[in-house]
């Protein structure tokens, strides 16, 4: 069935009118709040992205609200929240009787890549209530209220029965990777004096780190920064570019090859690595990330586990303490002691995480394939519901 004979076969022939946003709705800046000017509580302080930035003692709006982020990275990005929120650097669409919230939720979610193209401004980019307020937005059966609102119903209901089925695998997805990352570590916890510890450095050929260039190419050398992480995996898409020169001279000490484990030692995503594959090379990175090149003899992904487990995460924060801004330097790196029991106890464990590895994070195959794919089959409906036909003039 097309998506067009879909449309008519629910709306049964009524007609739709597509009207500004602006003229439906309530468009209402947040409060602009800082870390210093929170009262901690259990409010959450909603500026852009997915979580809260903290959490606050009172709150500024009630609960089915329409959260777009206003700016910074997450400028446009839009989120629902059914329970009180304090809205901070973001602004809040409240639809009036003749819209349902969650149908205008959804459709606003259709036009995310819209209100990213929105963004503007020379530093910080920001997408403000004017850019949204003229967006036209479709009312079905607009002369019979009660019709309407069936048909929005409708709509909400489809969709919200895929966003269910996404939020569900979600949940146990996080269950499942809890569950890995304790027998992930219970499988490296060593007794003393059961295995051999060693330092990092004595299983390396080099931990260095690189450096900032002072500009970037539109294409060239793949330069990979901590931002072109998609959890463990280095997103081809999210690279920036150097010059042969600069990766040649300015840059010759951080040339990366493959295999080369990078790992952040600076800021909020310490801690944070994943392996150069072949496909990004050549390649160059900054001074945010460590290059941790191994012996040949060492069992890549064994100490791979090692760098991602809570033993690590021990040391940096043992480092950390007292830092106002986490990090580690090379010479840290070098002296992280690691376990290194029998290559065929290293071969058993690899196994053993490699599958749970799969089913928590892979998206080839386990729940984050299954998410991706229920996230499509949404994102394919979506569009199909809500492609009502335009008069000339809302398509001009």
């Amino acid at each position: 069935m097309s998506s067009m004979s879909y449309i008519e076969k629910l709306l049964d022939g009524v007609a739709v009118e597509w009207k500004a946003l602006g003229d439906v709705a309530v468009i209402k800046r947040g409060t602009s709040i800082t870390k210093k000017g929170v009262t901690h509580g259990e409010i959450p302080v909603i500026a852009g992205g997915r979580t809260p930035a903290y959490f606050h003692n009172v709150s500024n709006r009630t609960g089915q609200t329409i959260v777009i982020a206003g700016s910074g990275a997450y400028a446009g990005f839009v989120s629902w929240w059914e329970q009180p929120i304090f809205v901070s650097d973001a602004f809040t669409v409240k639809p009036s009787s003749i819209l349902l919230p969650r149908y205008c939720y959804h459709f606003l979610l259709n036009m995310q890549q819209q209100l990213h193209d929105f963004k503007s401004g020379g530093g910080v980019p920001h997408v403000y209530p004017r850019n949204v307020a003229p967006i036209q937005i479709p009312i079905p059966c607009p002369g019979n209220p009660e019709k309407s609102l069936e048909i929005q119903a409708e709509i909400v209901r489809i969709l919200d029965t895929f966003t269910e089925l996404t939020a569900e695998l979600t949940v146990e997805l996080t269950a499942r990777k809890n569950q890995y990352n304790y027998y992930r570590d219970q499988l490296l916890n060593f007794e003393e004096g059961e295995v051999e510890w060693k330092m990092l450095g004595d299983v390396t050929t080099l931990i260095t780190k690189g450096t900032t260039p002072k500009s970037y190419e539109l294409g060239g050398i793949s330069f990979i920064k901590t931002e072109a992480f998609d959890g463990t995996q280095i997103n081809r898409s999210k690279l920036s570019y150097v010059s042969e020169t600069i990766h040649r001279t300015f840059l010759k000490r951080s040339i990366l090859e493959e295999d080369d484990i990078l790992f952040t030692i600076a800021g909020a995503t310490i801690g944070k690595n994943a392996v150069v594959t072949s496909e990004l090379l050549p390649a160059n990175t900054n001074q945010a990330l460590a290059i941790i090149r191994l012996l040949q003899t060492v069992n890549k992904k064994y100490i791979l586990y090692i760098l991602r487990s809570n033993h690590m995460k021990e040391y940096i924060d043992k480092c950390a303490k007292g830092s106002a801004q986490p990090n580690l330097n090379l010479q840290q790196i070098n002296e992280f002691y690691i376990p290194l029991p029998s290559p065929e106890e290293q071969t058993r464990i690899v196994a053993i995480l490699d599958k749970f590895d799969a089913l928590t994070n892979s998206i080839t195959e386990g729940l984050p394939r299954e998410i991706a794919l229920r996230q499509k089959q949404y994102e394919y409906y979506r569009d199909l519901l809500l492609s009502f036909p335009k008069s000339e003039e809302v398509a001009a």
